[in-house]
């Protein structure tokens, strides 16, 4: 296993949370542990060459390989459910009512990563209205930093783990099996979703204020400070009586946080 020295150790966390929020100043470690083998795969011998190119810029898909590796999160399928319990029964029903005329919901899966999420919130969405789904414009915008895990999560490849919880109505309705026995998602759930690239720490500047916007064990990366920023930014990006949904992991501090607390890791803009 490669070392690391402390001034790379520096340059190279210092670089990720300038750019991109993520706070690894206290995981030298898992730095080491995640990237050792792949760097001496590719023939580094030790990682000041590496931080090196990092830092320079110049290689964006090195980048989103690193922060990729450094922040991978395991996720499935319908994750805390008791988040989409509470979408089905109150926030689903409260947008209807709000959104009767003009039939458009804006929704964010904000750190999408694999797809799992948009993809769960799309198929609540198409059960929610039924046969009236084609009557509303629902399309859930999904980002993540990452161009390569958005390649994946466009053309979706699940193995039967990841959709241990699914209803096995909507695993038939939903849910195609390829030849190499995974699954992919159906068509109509596919094209509900829209993929970008786009990174937390930038000004969030989309057509439209957002109804909903999911953001799950994405902040267990930032510090304090870089978190209520973001919430900040979220807040001005809500819709009045718009809702936020973080991971249960994860918390507000009360006094800094815009939005009511509705219920653990649900919030709501009022005004």
């Amino acid at each position: 296993m490669l070392t690391l020295s402390d001034a790379d150790f520096h340059r190279l966390y210092t670089y990720i949370k300038k750019n991109y929020g993520i706070d690894l100043g206290k995981k030298k470690q898992l730095i080491i542990g995640r990237l050792s083998n792949m760097l001496t795969a590719r023939g580094y011998t030790s990682f000041t060459p590496y931080v090196d190119e990092i830092v320079s810029g110049k290689n964006s898909e090195m980048v989103t390989l690193m922060l990729n590796k450094l922040t991978t999160n395991y996720t499935y399928f319908m994750r805390e459910e008791a988040h989409f319990k509470y979408l089905r029964e109150t926030v689903l029903p409260n947008l209807a009512k709000t959104h009767a005329r003009d039939h458009v919901l804006s929704i964010w899966s904000a750190g999408c990563s694999s797809g799992e999420e948009p993809y769960t919130i799309s198929m609540y969405l198409n059960d929610y209205f039924g046969s009236q789904a084609s009557a509303w414009d629902t399309r859930v915008l999904a980002t993540d930093i990452s161009q390569k895990i958005l390649d994946t999560a466009r053309n979706p490849s699940y193995q039967e783990e990841s959709l241990s919880r699914i209803p096995a109505s909507w695993k038939q309705k939903y849910f195609e099996k390829t030849n190499d026995g995974a699954y992919t998602v159906a068509p109509s759930i596919k094209r509900n979703v829209i993929f970008n690239t786009f990174n937390l720490m930038d000004p969030i500047r989309f057509k439209r204020p957002f109804d909903l916007i999911f953001c799950r064990n994405v902040m267990i990366y930032f510090d304090q400070p870089t978190k209520a920023a973001l919430v900040q930014r979220f807040y001005q990006a809500t819709v009045p009586g718009g809702y936020l949904f973080i991971g249960h992991s994860e918390s507000l501090n009360k006094a800094e946080c815009p939005y009511q607390y509705l219920m653990p890791a649900i919030y709501r803009r009022l005004r």
